[in-house]
């Protein structure tokens, strides 16, 4: 690695740049990078070094020829240049950083760990990004590769730690991963996702115990070796022709995640050197991967399990409505969202209906949905209108993120980091009136005894939060017959659909009514989830694997129950008539 100015005048250069050009005496910061490149090299490397510190656009692994001083021998050296810029943006200097790709073992080296950059590590999932290790690995580097993850990487299942063990054998990792160059893959003696057991004494143990790489070119199938504590093993590896060996603890972070394992069978080559190398620089960069996923699906895992805790566990309309619910999390890597709904039993059989959605993903965002759970369920005991509940609520929001971002205070727009959008409905049996009120929420649907599905001209309010509090009620009768579906923007919303065509597409989803409201919803939930969806890693799954969710679902539907409940009360609103444009027939 060296440094230069924008000149290509020599500032710094480290220990290998140093040995490498054999400079140290010769070389001073007044001399020019190019004096060190020979024939028409000089002119291109100047050119390459300016144009980088002035575009600032890095140039990778570009190749040059070099020659030592006084000597014959000459170097394919790849480069890559990037500029170092200051606090404030403004250019320093160029940094070059270089590899010796003169050998072919080494060009070989550095294409497959390009190769590997590209292939291991395309998604969040631990058991895909493991396979994607092997598959890599098969047969590139080896016939056979298996990859088993410890405890610290969960994969399901009862803990490593509770399972039996024998005298000779304890379970040590689960298998995440495995792949053969033989379709049958007989050198497996596990399944994926099945507990690997070992001998304490084996090398799988003392590798990843003592966190050194076991590099053995050629497995000693001897008497008086560990094998003999394990003739299960031992009979796989004579019958498939096992001979070379190599397990690469995989570490990152300061966590042991488990282990790689490297083995030739047909190829009758043992491992060498320079491939023992490669392997463990894949591992390593796989690590990483791995890791990225373990911390992923940790995180979203904690965020699901608080967020399904915080939702009601069985929702009930009572006497006046019968109510199905459903959340879909989302599966990209932002992690699950704050999707919500409630159904809450109000004064004179009166039922209020609520679907939100806090902005943001994962853990802080299911914590804040818990929050605005309780908020709406407290407001809900005041017995509000619609608008003056989301007004109250809209004005508690806001000021909750004045006390988290005192900076905020006294802003016409405060943060709304704490915001969200929801939608509220109270239905009164004794008249079939619904009375609704939305704060920057999607519309509510509703499927009449007809078959035509509406969604209400309900004026869109703002976000919660913002604290302005604008927000109109709007009455609209529920006939026996007729469905009310509310549901946050992850129905509807696509990166490759506009909101029209996702509102046409629940339409035709909830016109399915002669069937039980539960089954209806499940049917409208899993149409709509069904959507064409491109992902980054769309490229390496299975075509038979759905496509994951872009953002939360919550969906609550509604219908009323037999005629009018005697003994309710109508509740005073202010509200006006509801339009019911548009409409799809």
């Amino acid at each position: 690695m060296s440094i230069c100015d924008g000149d290509g005048r020599y500032i710094w250069g480290n220990e290998e740049a140093e040995r490498r050009r054999r400079i140290r005496e010769v070389l001073q910061t007044d001399k020019e990078l190019t004096e060190f490149w020979s024939g028409s090299e000089c002119g291109s490397t100047a050119a390459l070094v300016r144009r980088v510190f002035e575009t600032g656009e890095p140039v990778v692994e570009h190749e040059q020829r070099w020659s030592l001083p006084g000597s014959d021998e000459e170097f394919t050296l790849s480069s890559t240049y990037f500029r170092l810029d200051d606090a404030q943006g403004s250019p320093l200097g160029v940094c070059r950083m270089t590899t010796d790709v003169s050998g072919a073992d080494s060009r070989t080296h550095l294409l497959v760990l390009n190769e590997a950059g590209k292939s291991i590590g395309t998604t969040l999932d631990v058991i895909q990004t493991a396979q994607e290790l092997a598959d890599f690995a098969v047969p590139r580097l080896a016939d056979y590769v298996t990859i088993d993850l410890a405890e610290s990487v969960p994969l399901g299942g009862e803990p490593l730690q509770r399972l039996p063990a024998s005298m000779e054998r304890v379970p040590v990792f689960r298998r995440a991963g495995a792949a053969s160059i033989h379709p049958e893959m007989p050198e497996s003696l596990w399944d994926i996702g099945d507990v690997v057991y070992a001998l304490p004494s084996s090398p799988f143990t003392r590798a990843v115990h003592s966190g050194q790489t076991h590099y053995e070119p050629v497995i000693d199938t001897s008497p008086g070796t560990w094998l003999d504590r394990d003739p299960e093993r031992l009979n796989t590896i004579r019958k498939t022709g096992m001979h070379s060996l190599i397990i690469v603890p995989l570490r990152a972070r300061g966590t042991l995640l488990g282990e790689a394992v490297f083995v030739r069978t047909d190829n009758p080559r043992p491992f060498s050197r320079n491939e023992l190398l490669l392997c463990e620089e894949i591992a390593a960069r796989a690590s990483l991967s791995l890791d990225n996923a373990r911390r992923f699906t940790r995180e979203r895992a904690a965020a699901l399990t608080l967020q399904q805790n915080l939702l009601p566990q069985n929702v009930r309309g009572g006497k006046a409505l019968e109510v199905a619910s459903r959340y879909l999390p989302a599966d990209t890597h932002e992690g699950v969202g704050g999707d919500w709904f409630d159904v809450i039993a109000l004064p004179g059989n009166r039922t209020a209906l609520v679907v939100g959605d806090v902005v943001g993903h994962g853990i802080n965002a299911a914590a804040r949905m818990g929050q605005f759970r309780t908020i709406v369920r407290t407001l809900a005991e005041l017995d509000l209108p619609p608008d003056e509940l989301l007004t109250k609520l809209d004005h508690l929001v806001a000021r909750l993120a004045e006390q988290d971002n005192p900076e905020n205070a006294g802003h016409p727009f405060p943060s709304q980091a704490l915001g969200g959008t929801c939608v509220y409905a109270v239905y009164d049996p004794a008249s079939r009136i619904c009375t609704l009120a939305r704060a920057g929420h999607p519309p509510p649907a509703v499927l009449h005894p007809d078959g035509t599905v509406t969604f209400p001209d309900l004026p869109a309010g703002t976000p919660i939060g913002v604290g302005l509090g604008s927000y109109e009620s709007v009455e609209m009768e529920l006939s026996e017959d007729s469905i009310l579906a509310l549901y946050t923007d992850g129905l509807i919303e696509s990166r490759e659909s506009d909101l029209d065509e996702g509102l046409s597409r629940l339409a035709s989803a909830l016109q399915n009514s002669g069937i039980p409201l539960e089954d209806l919803c499940e049917h409208v939930t899993k149409t709509m989830s069904s959507k064409p969806r491109q992902s980054p890693d769309a490229a390496y799954r299975d075509v038979r694997t759905p496509p994951p969710l872009d953002d939360d679902i919550a969906l609550l539907l509604a219908r009323p129950r037999g005629p009018s409940v005697e003994g309710s009360r109508p509740h005073p609103s202010r509200a006006n008539s509801a339009t019911a444009e548009p409409t799809y027939p």
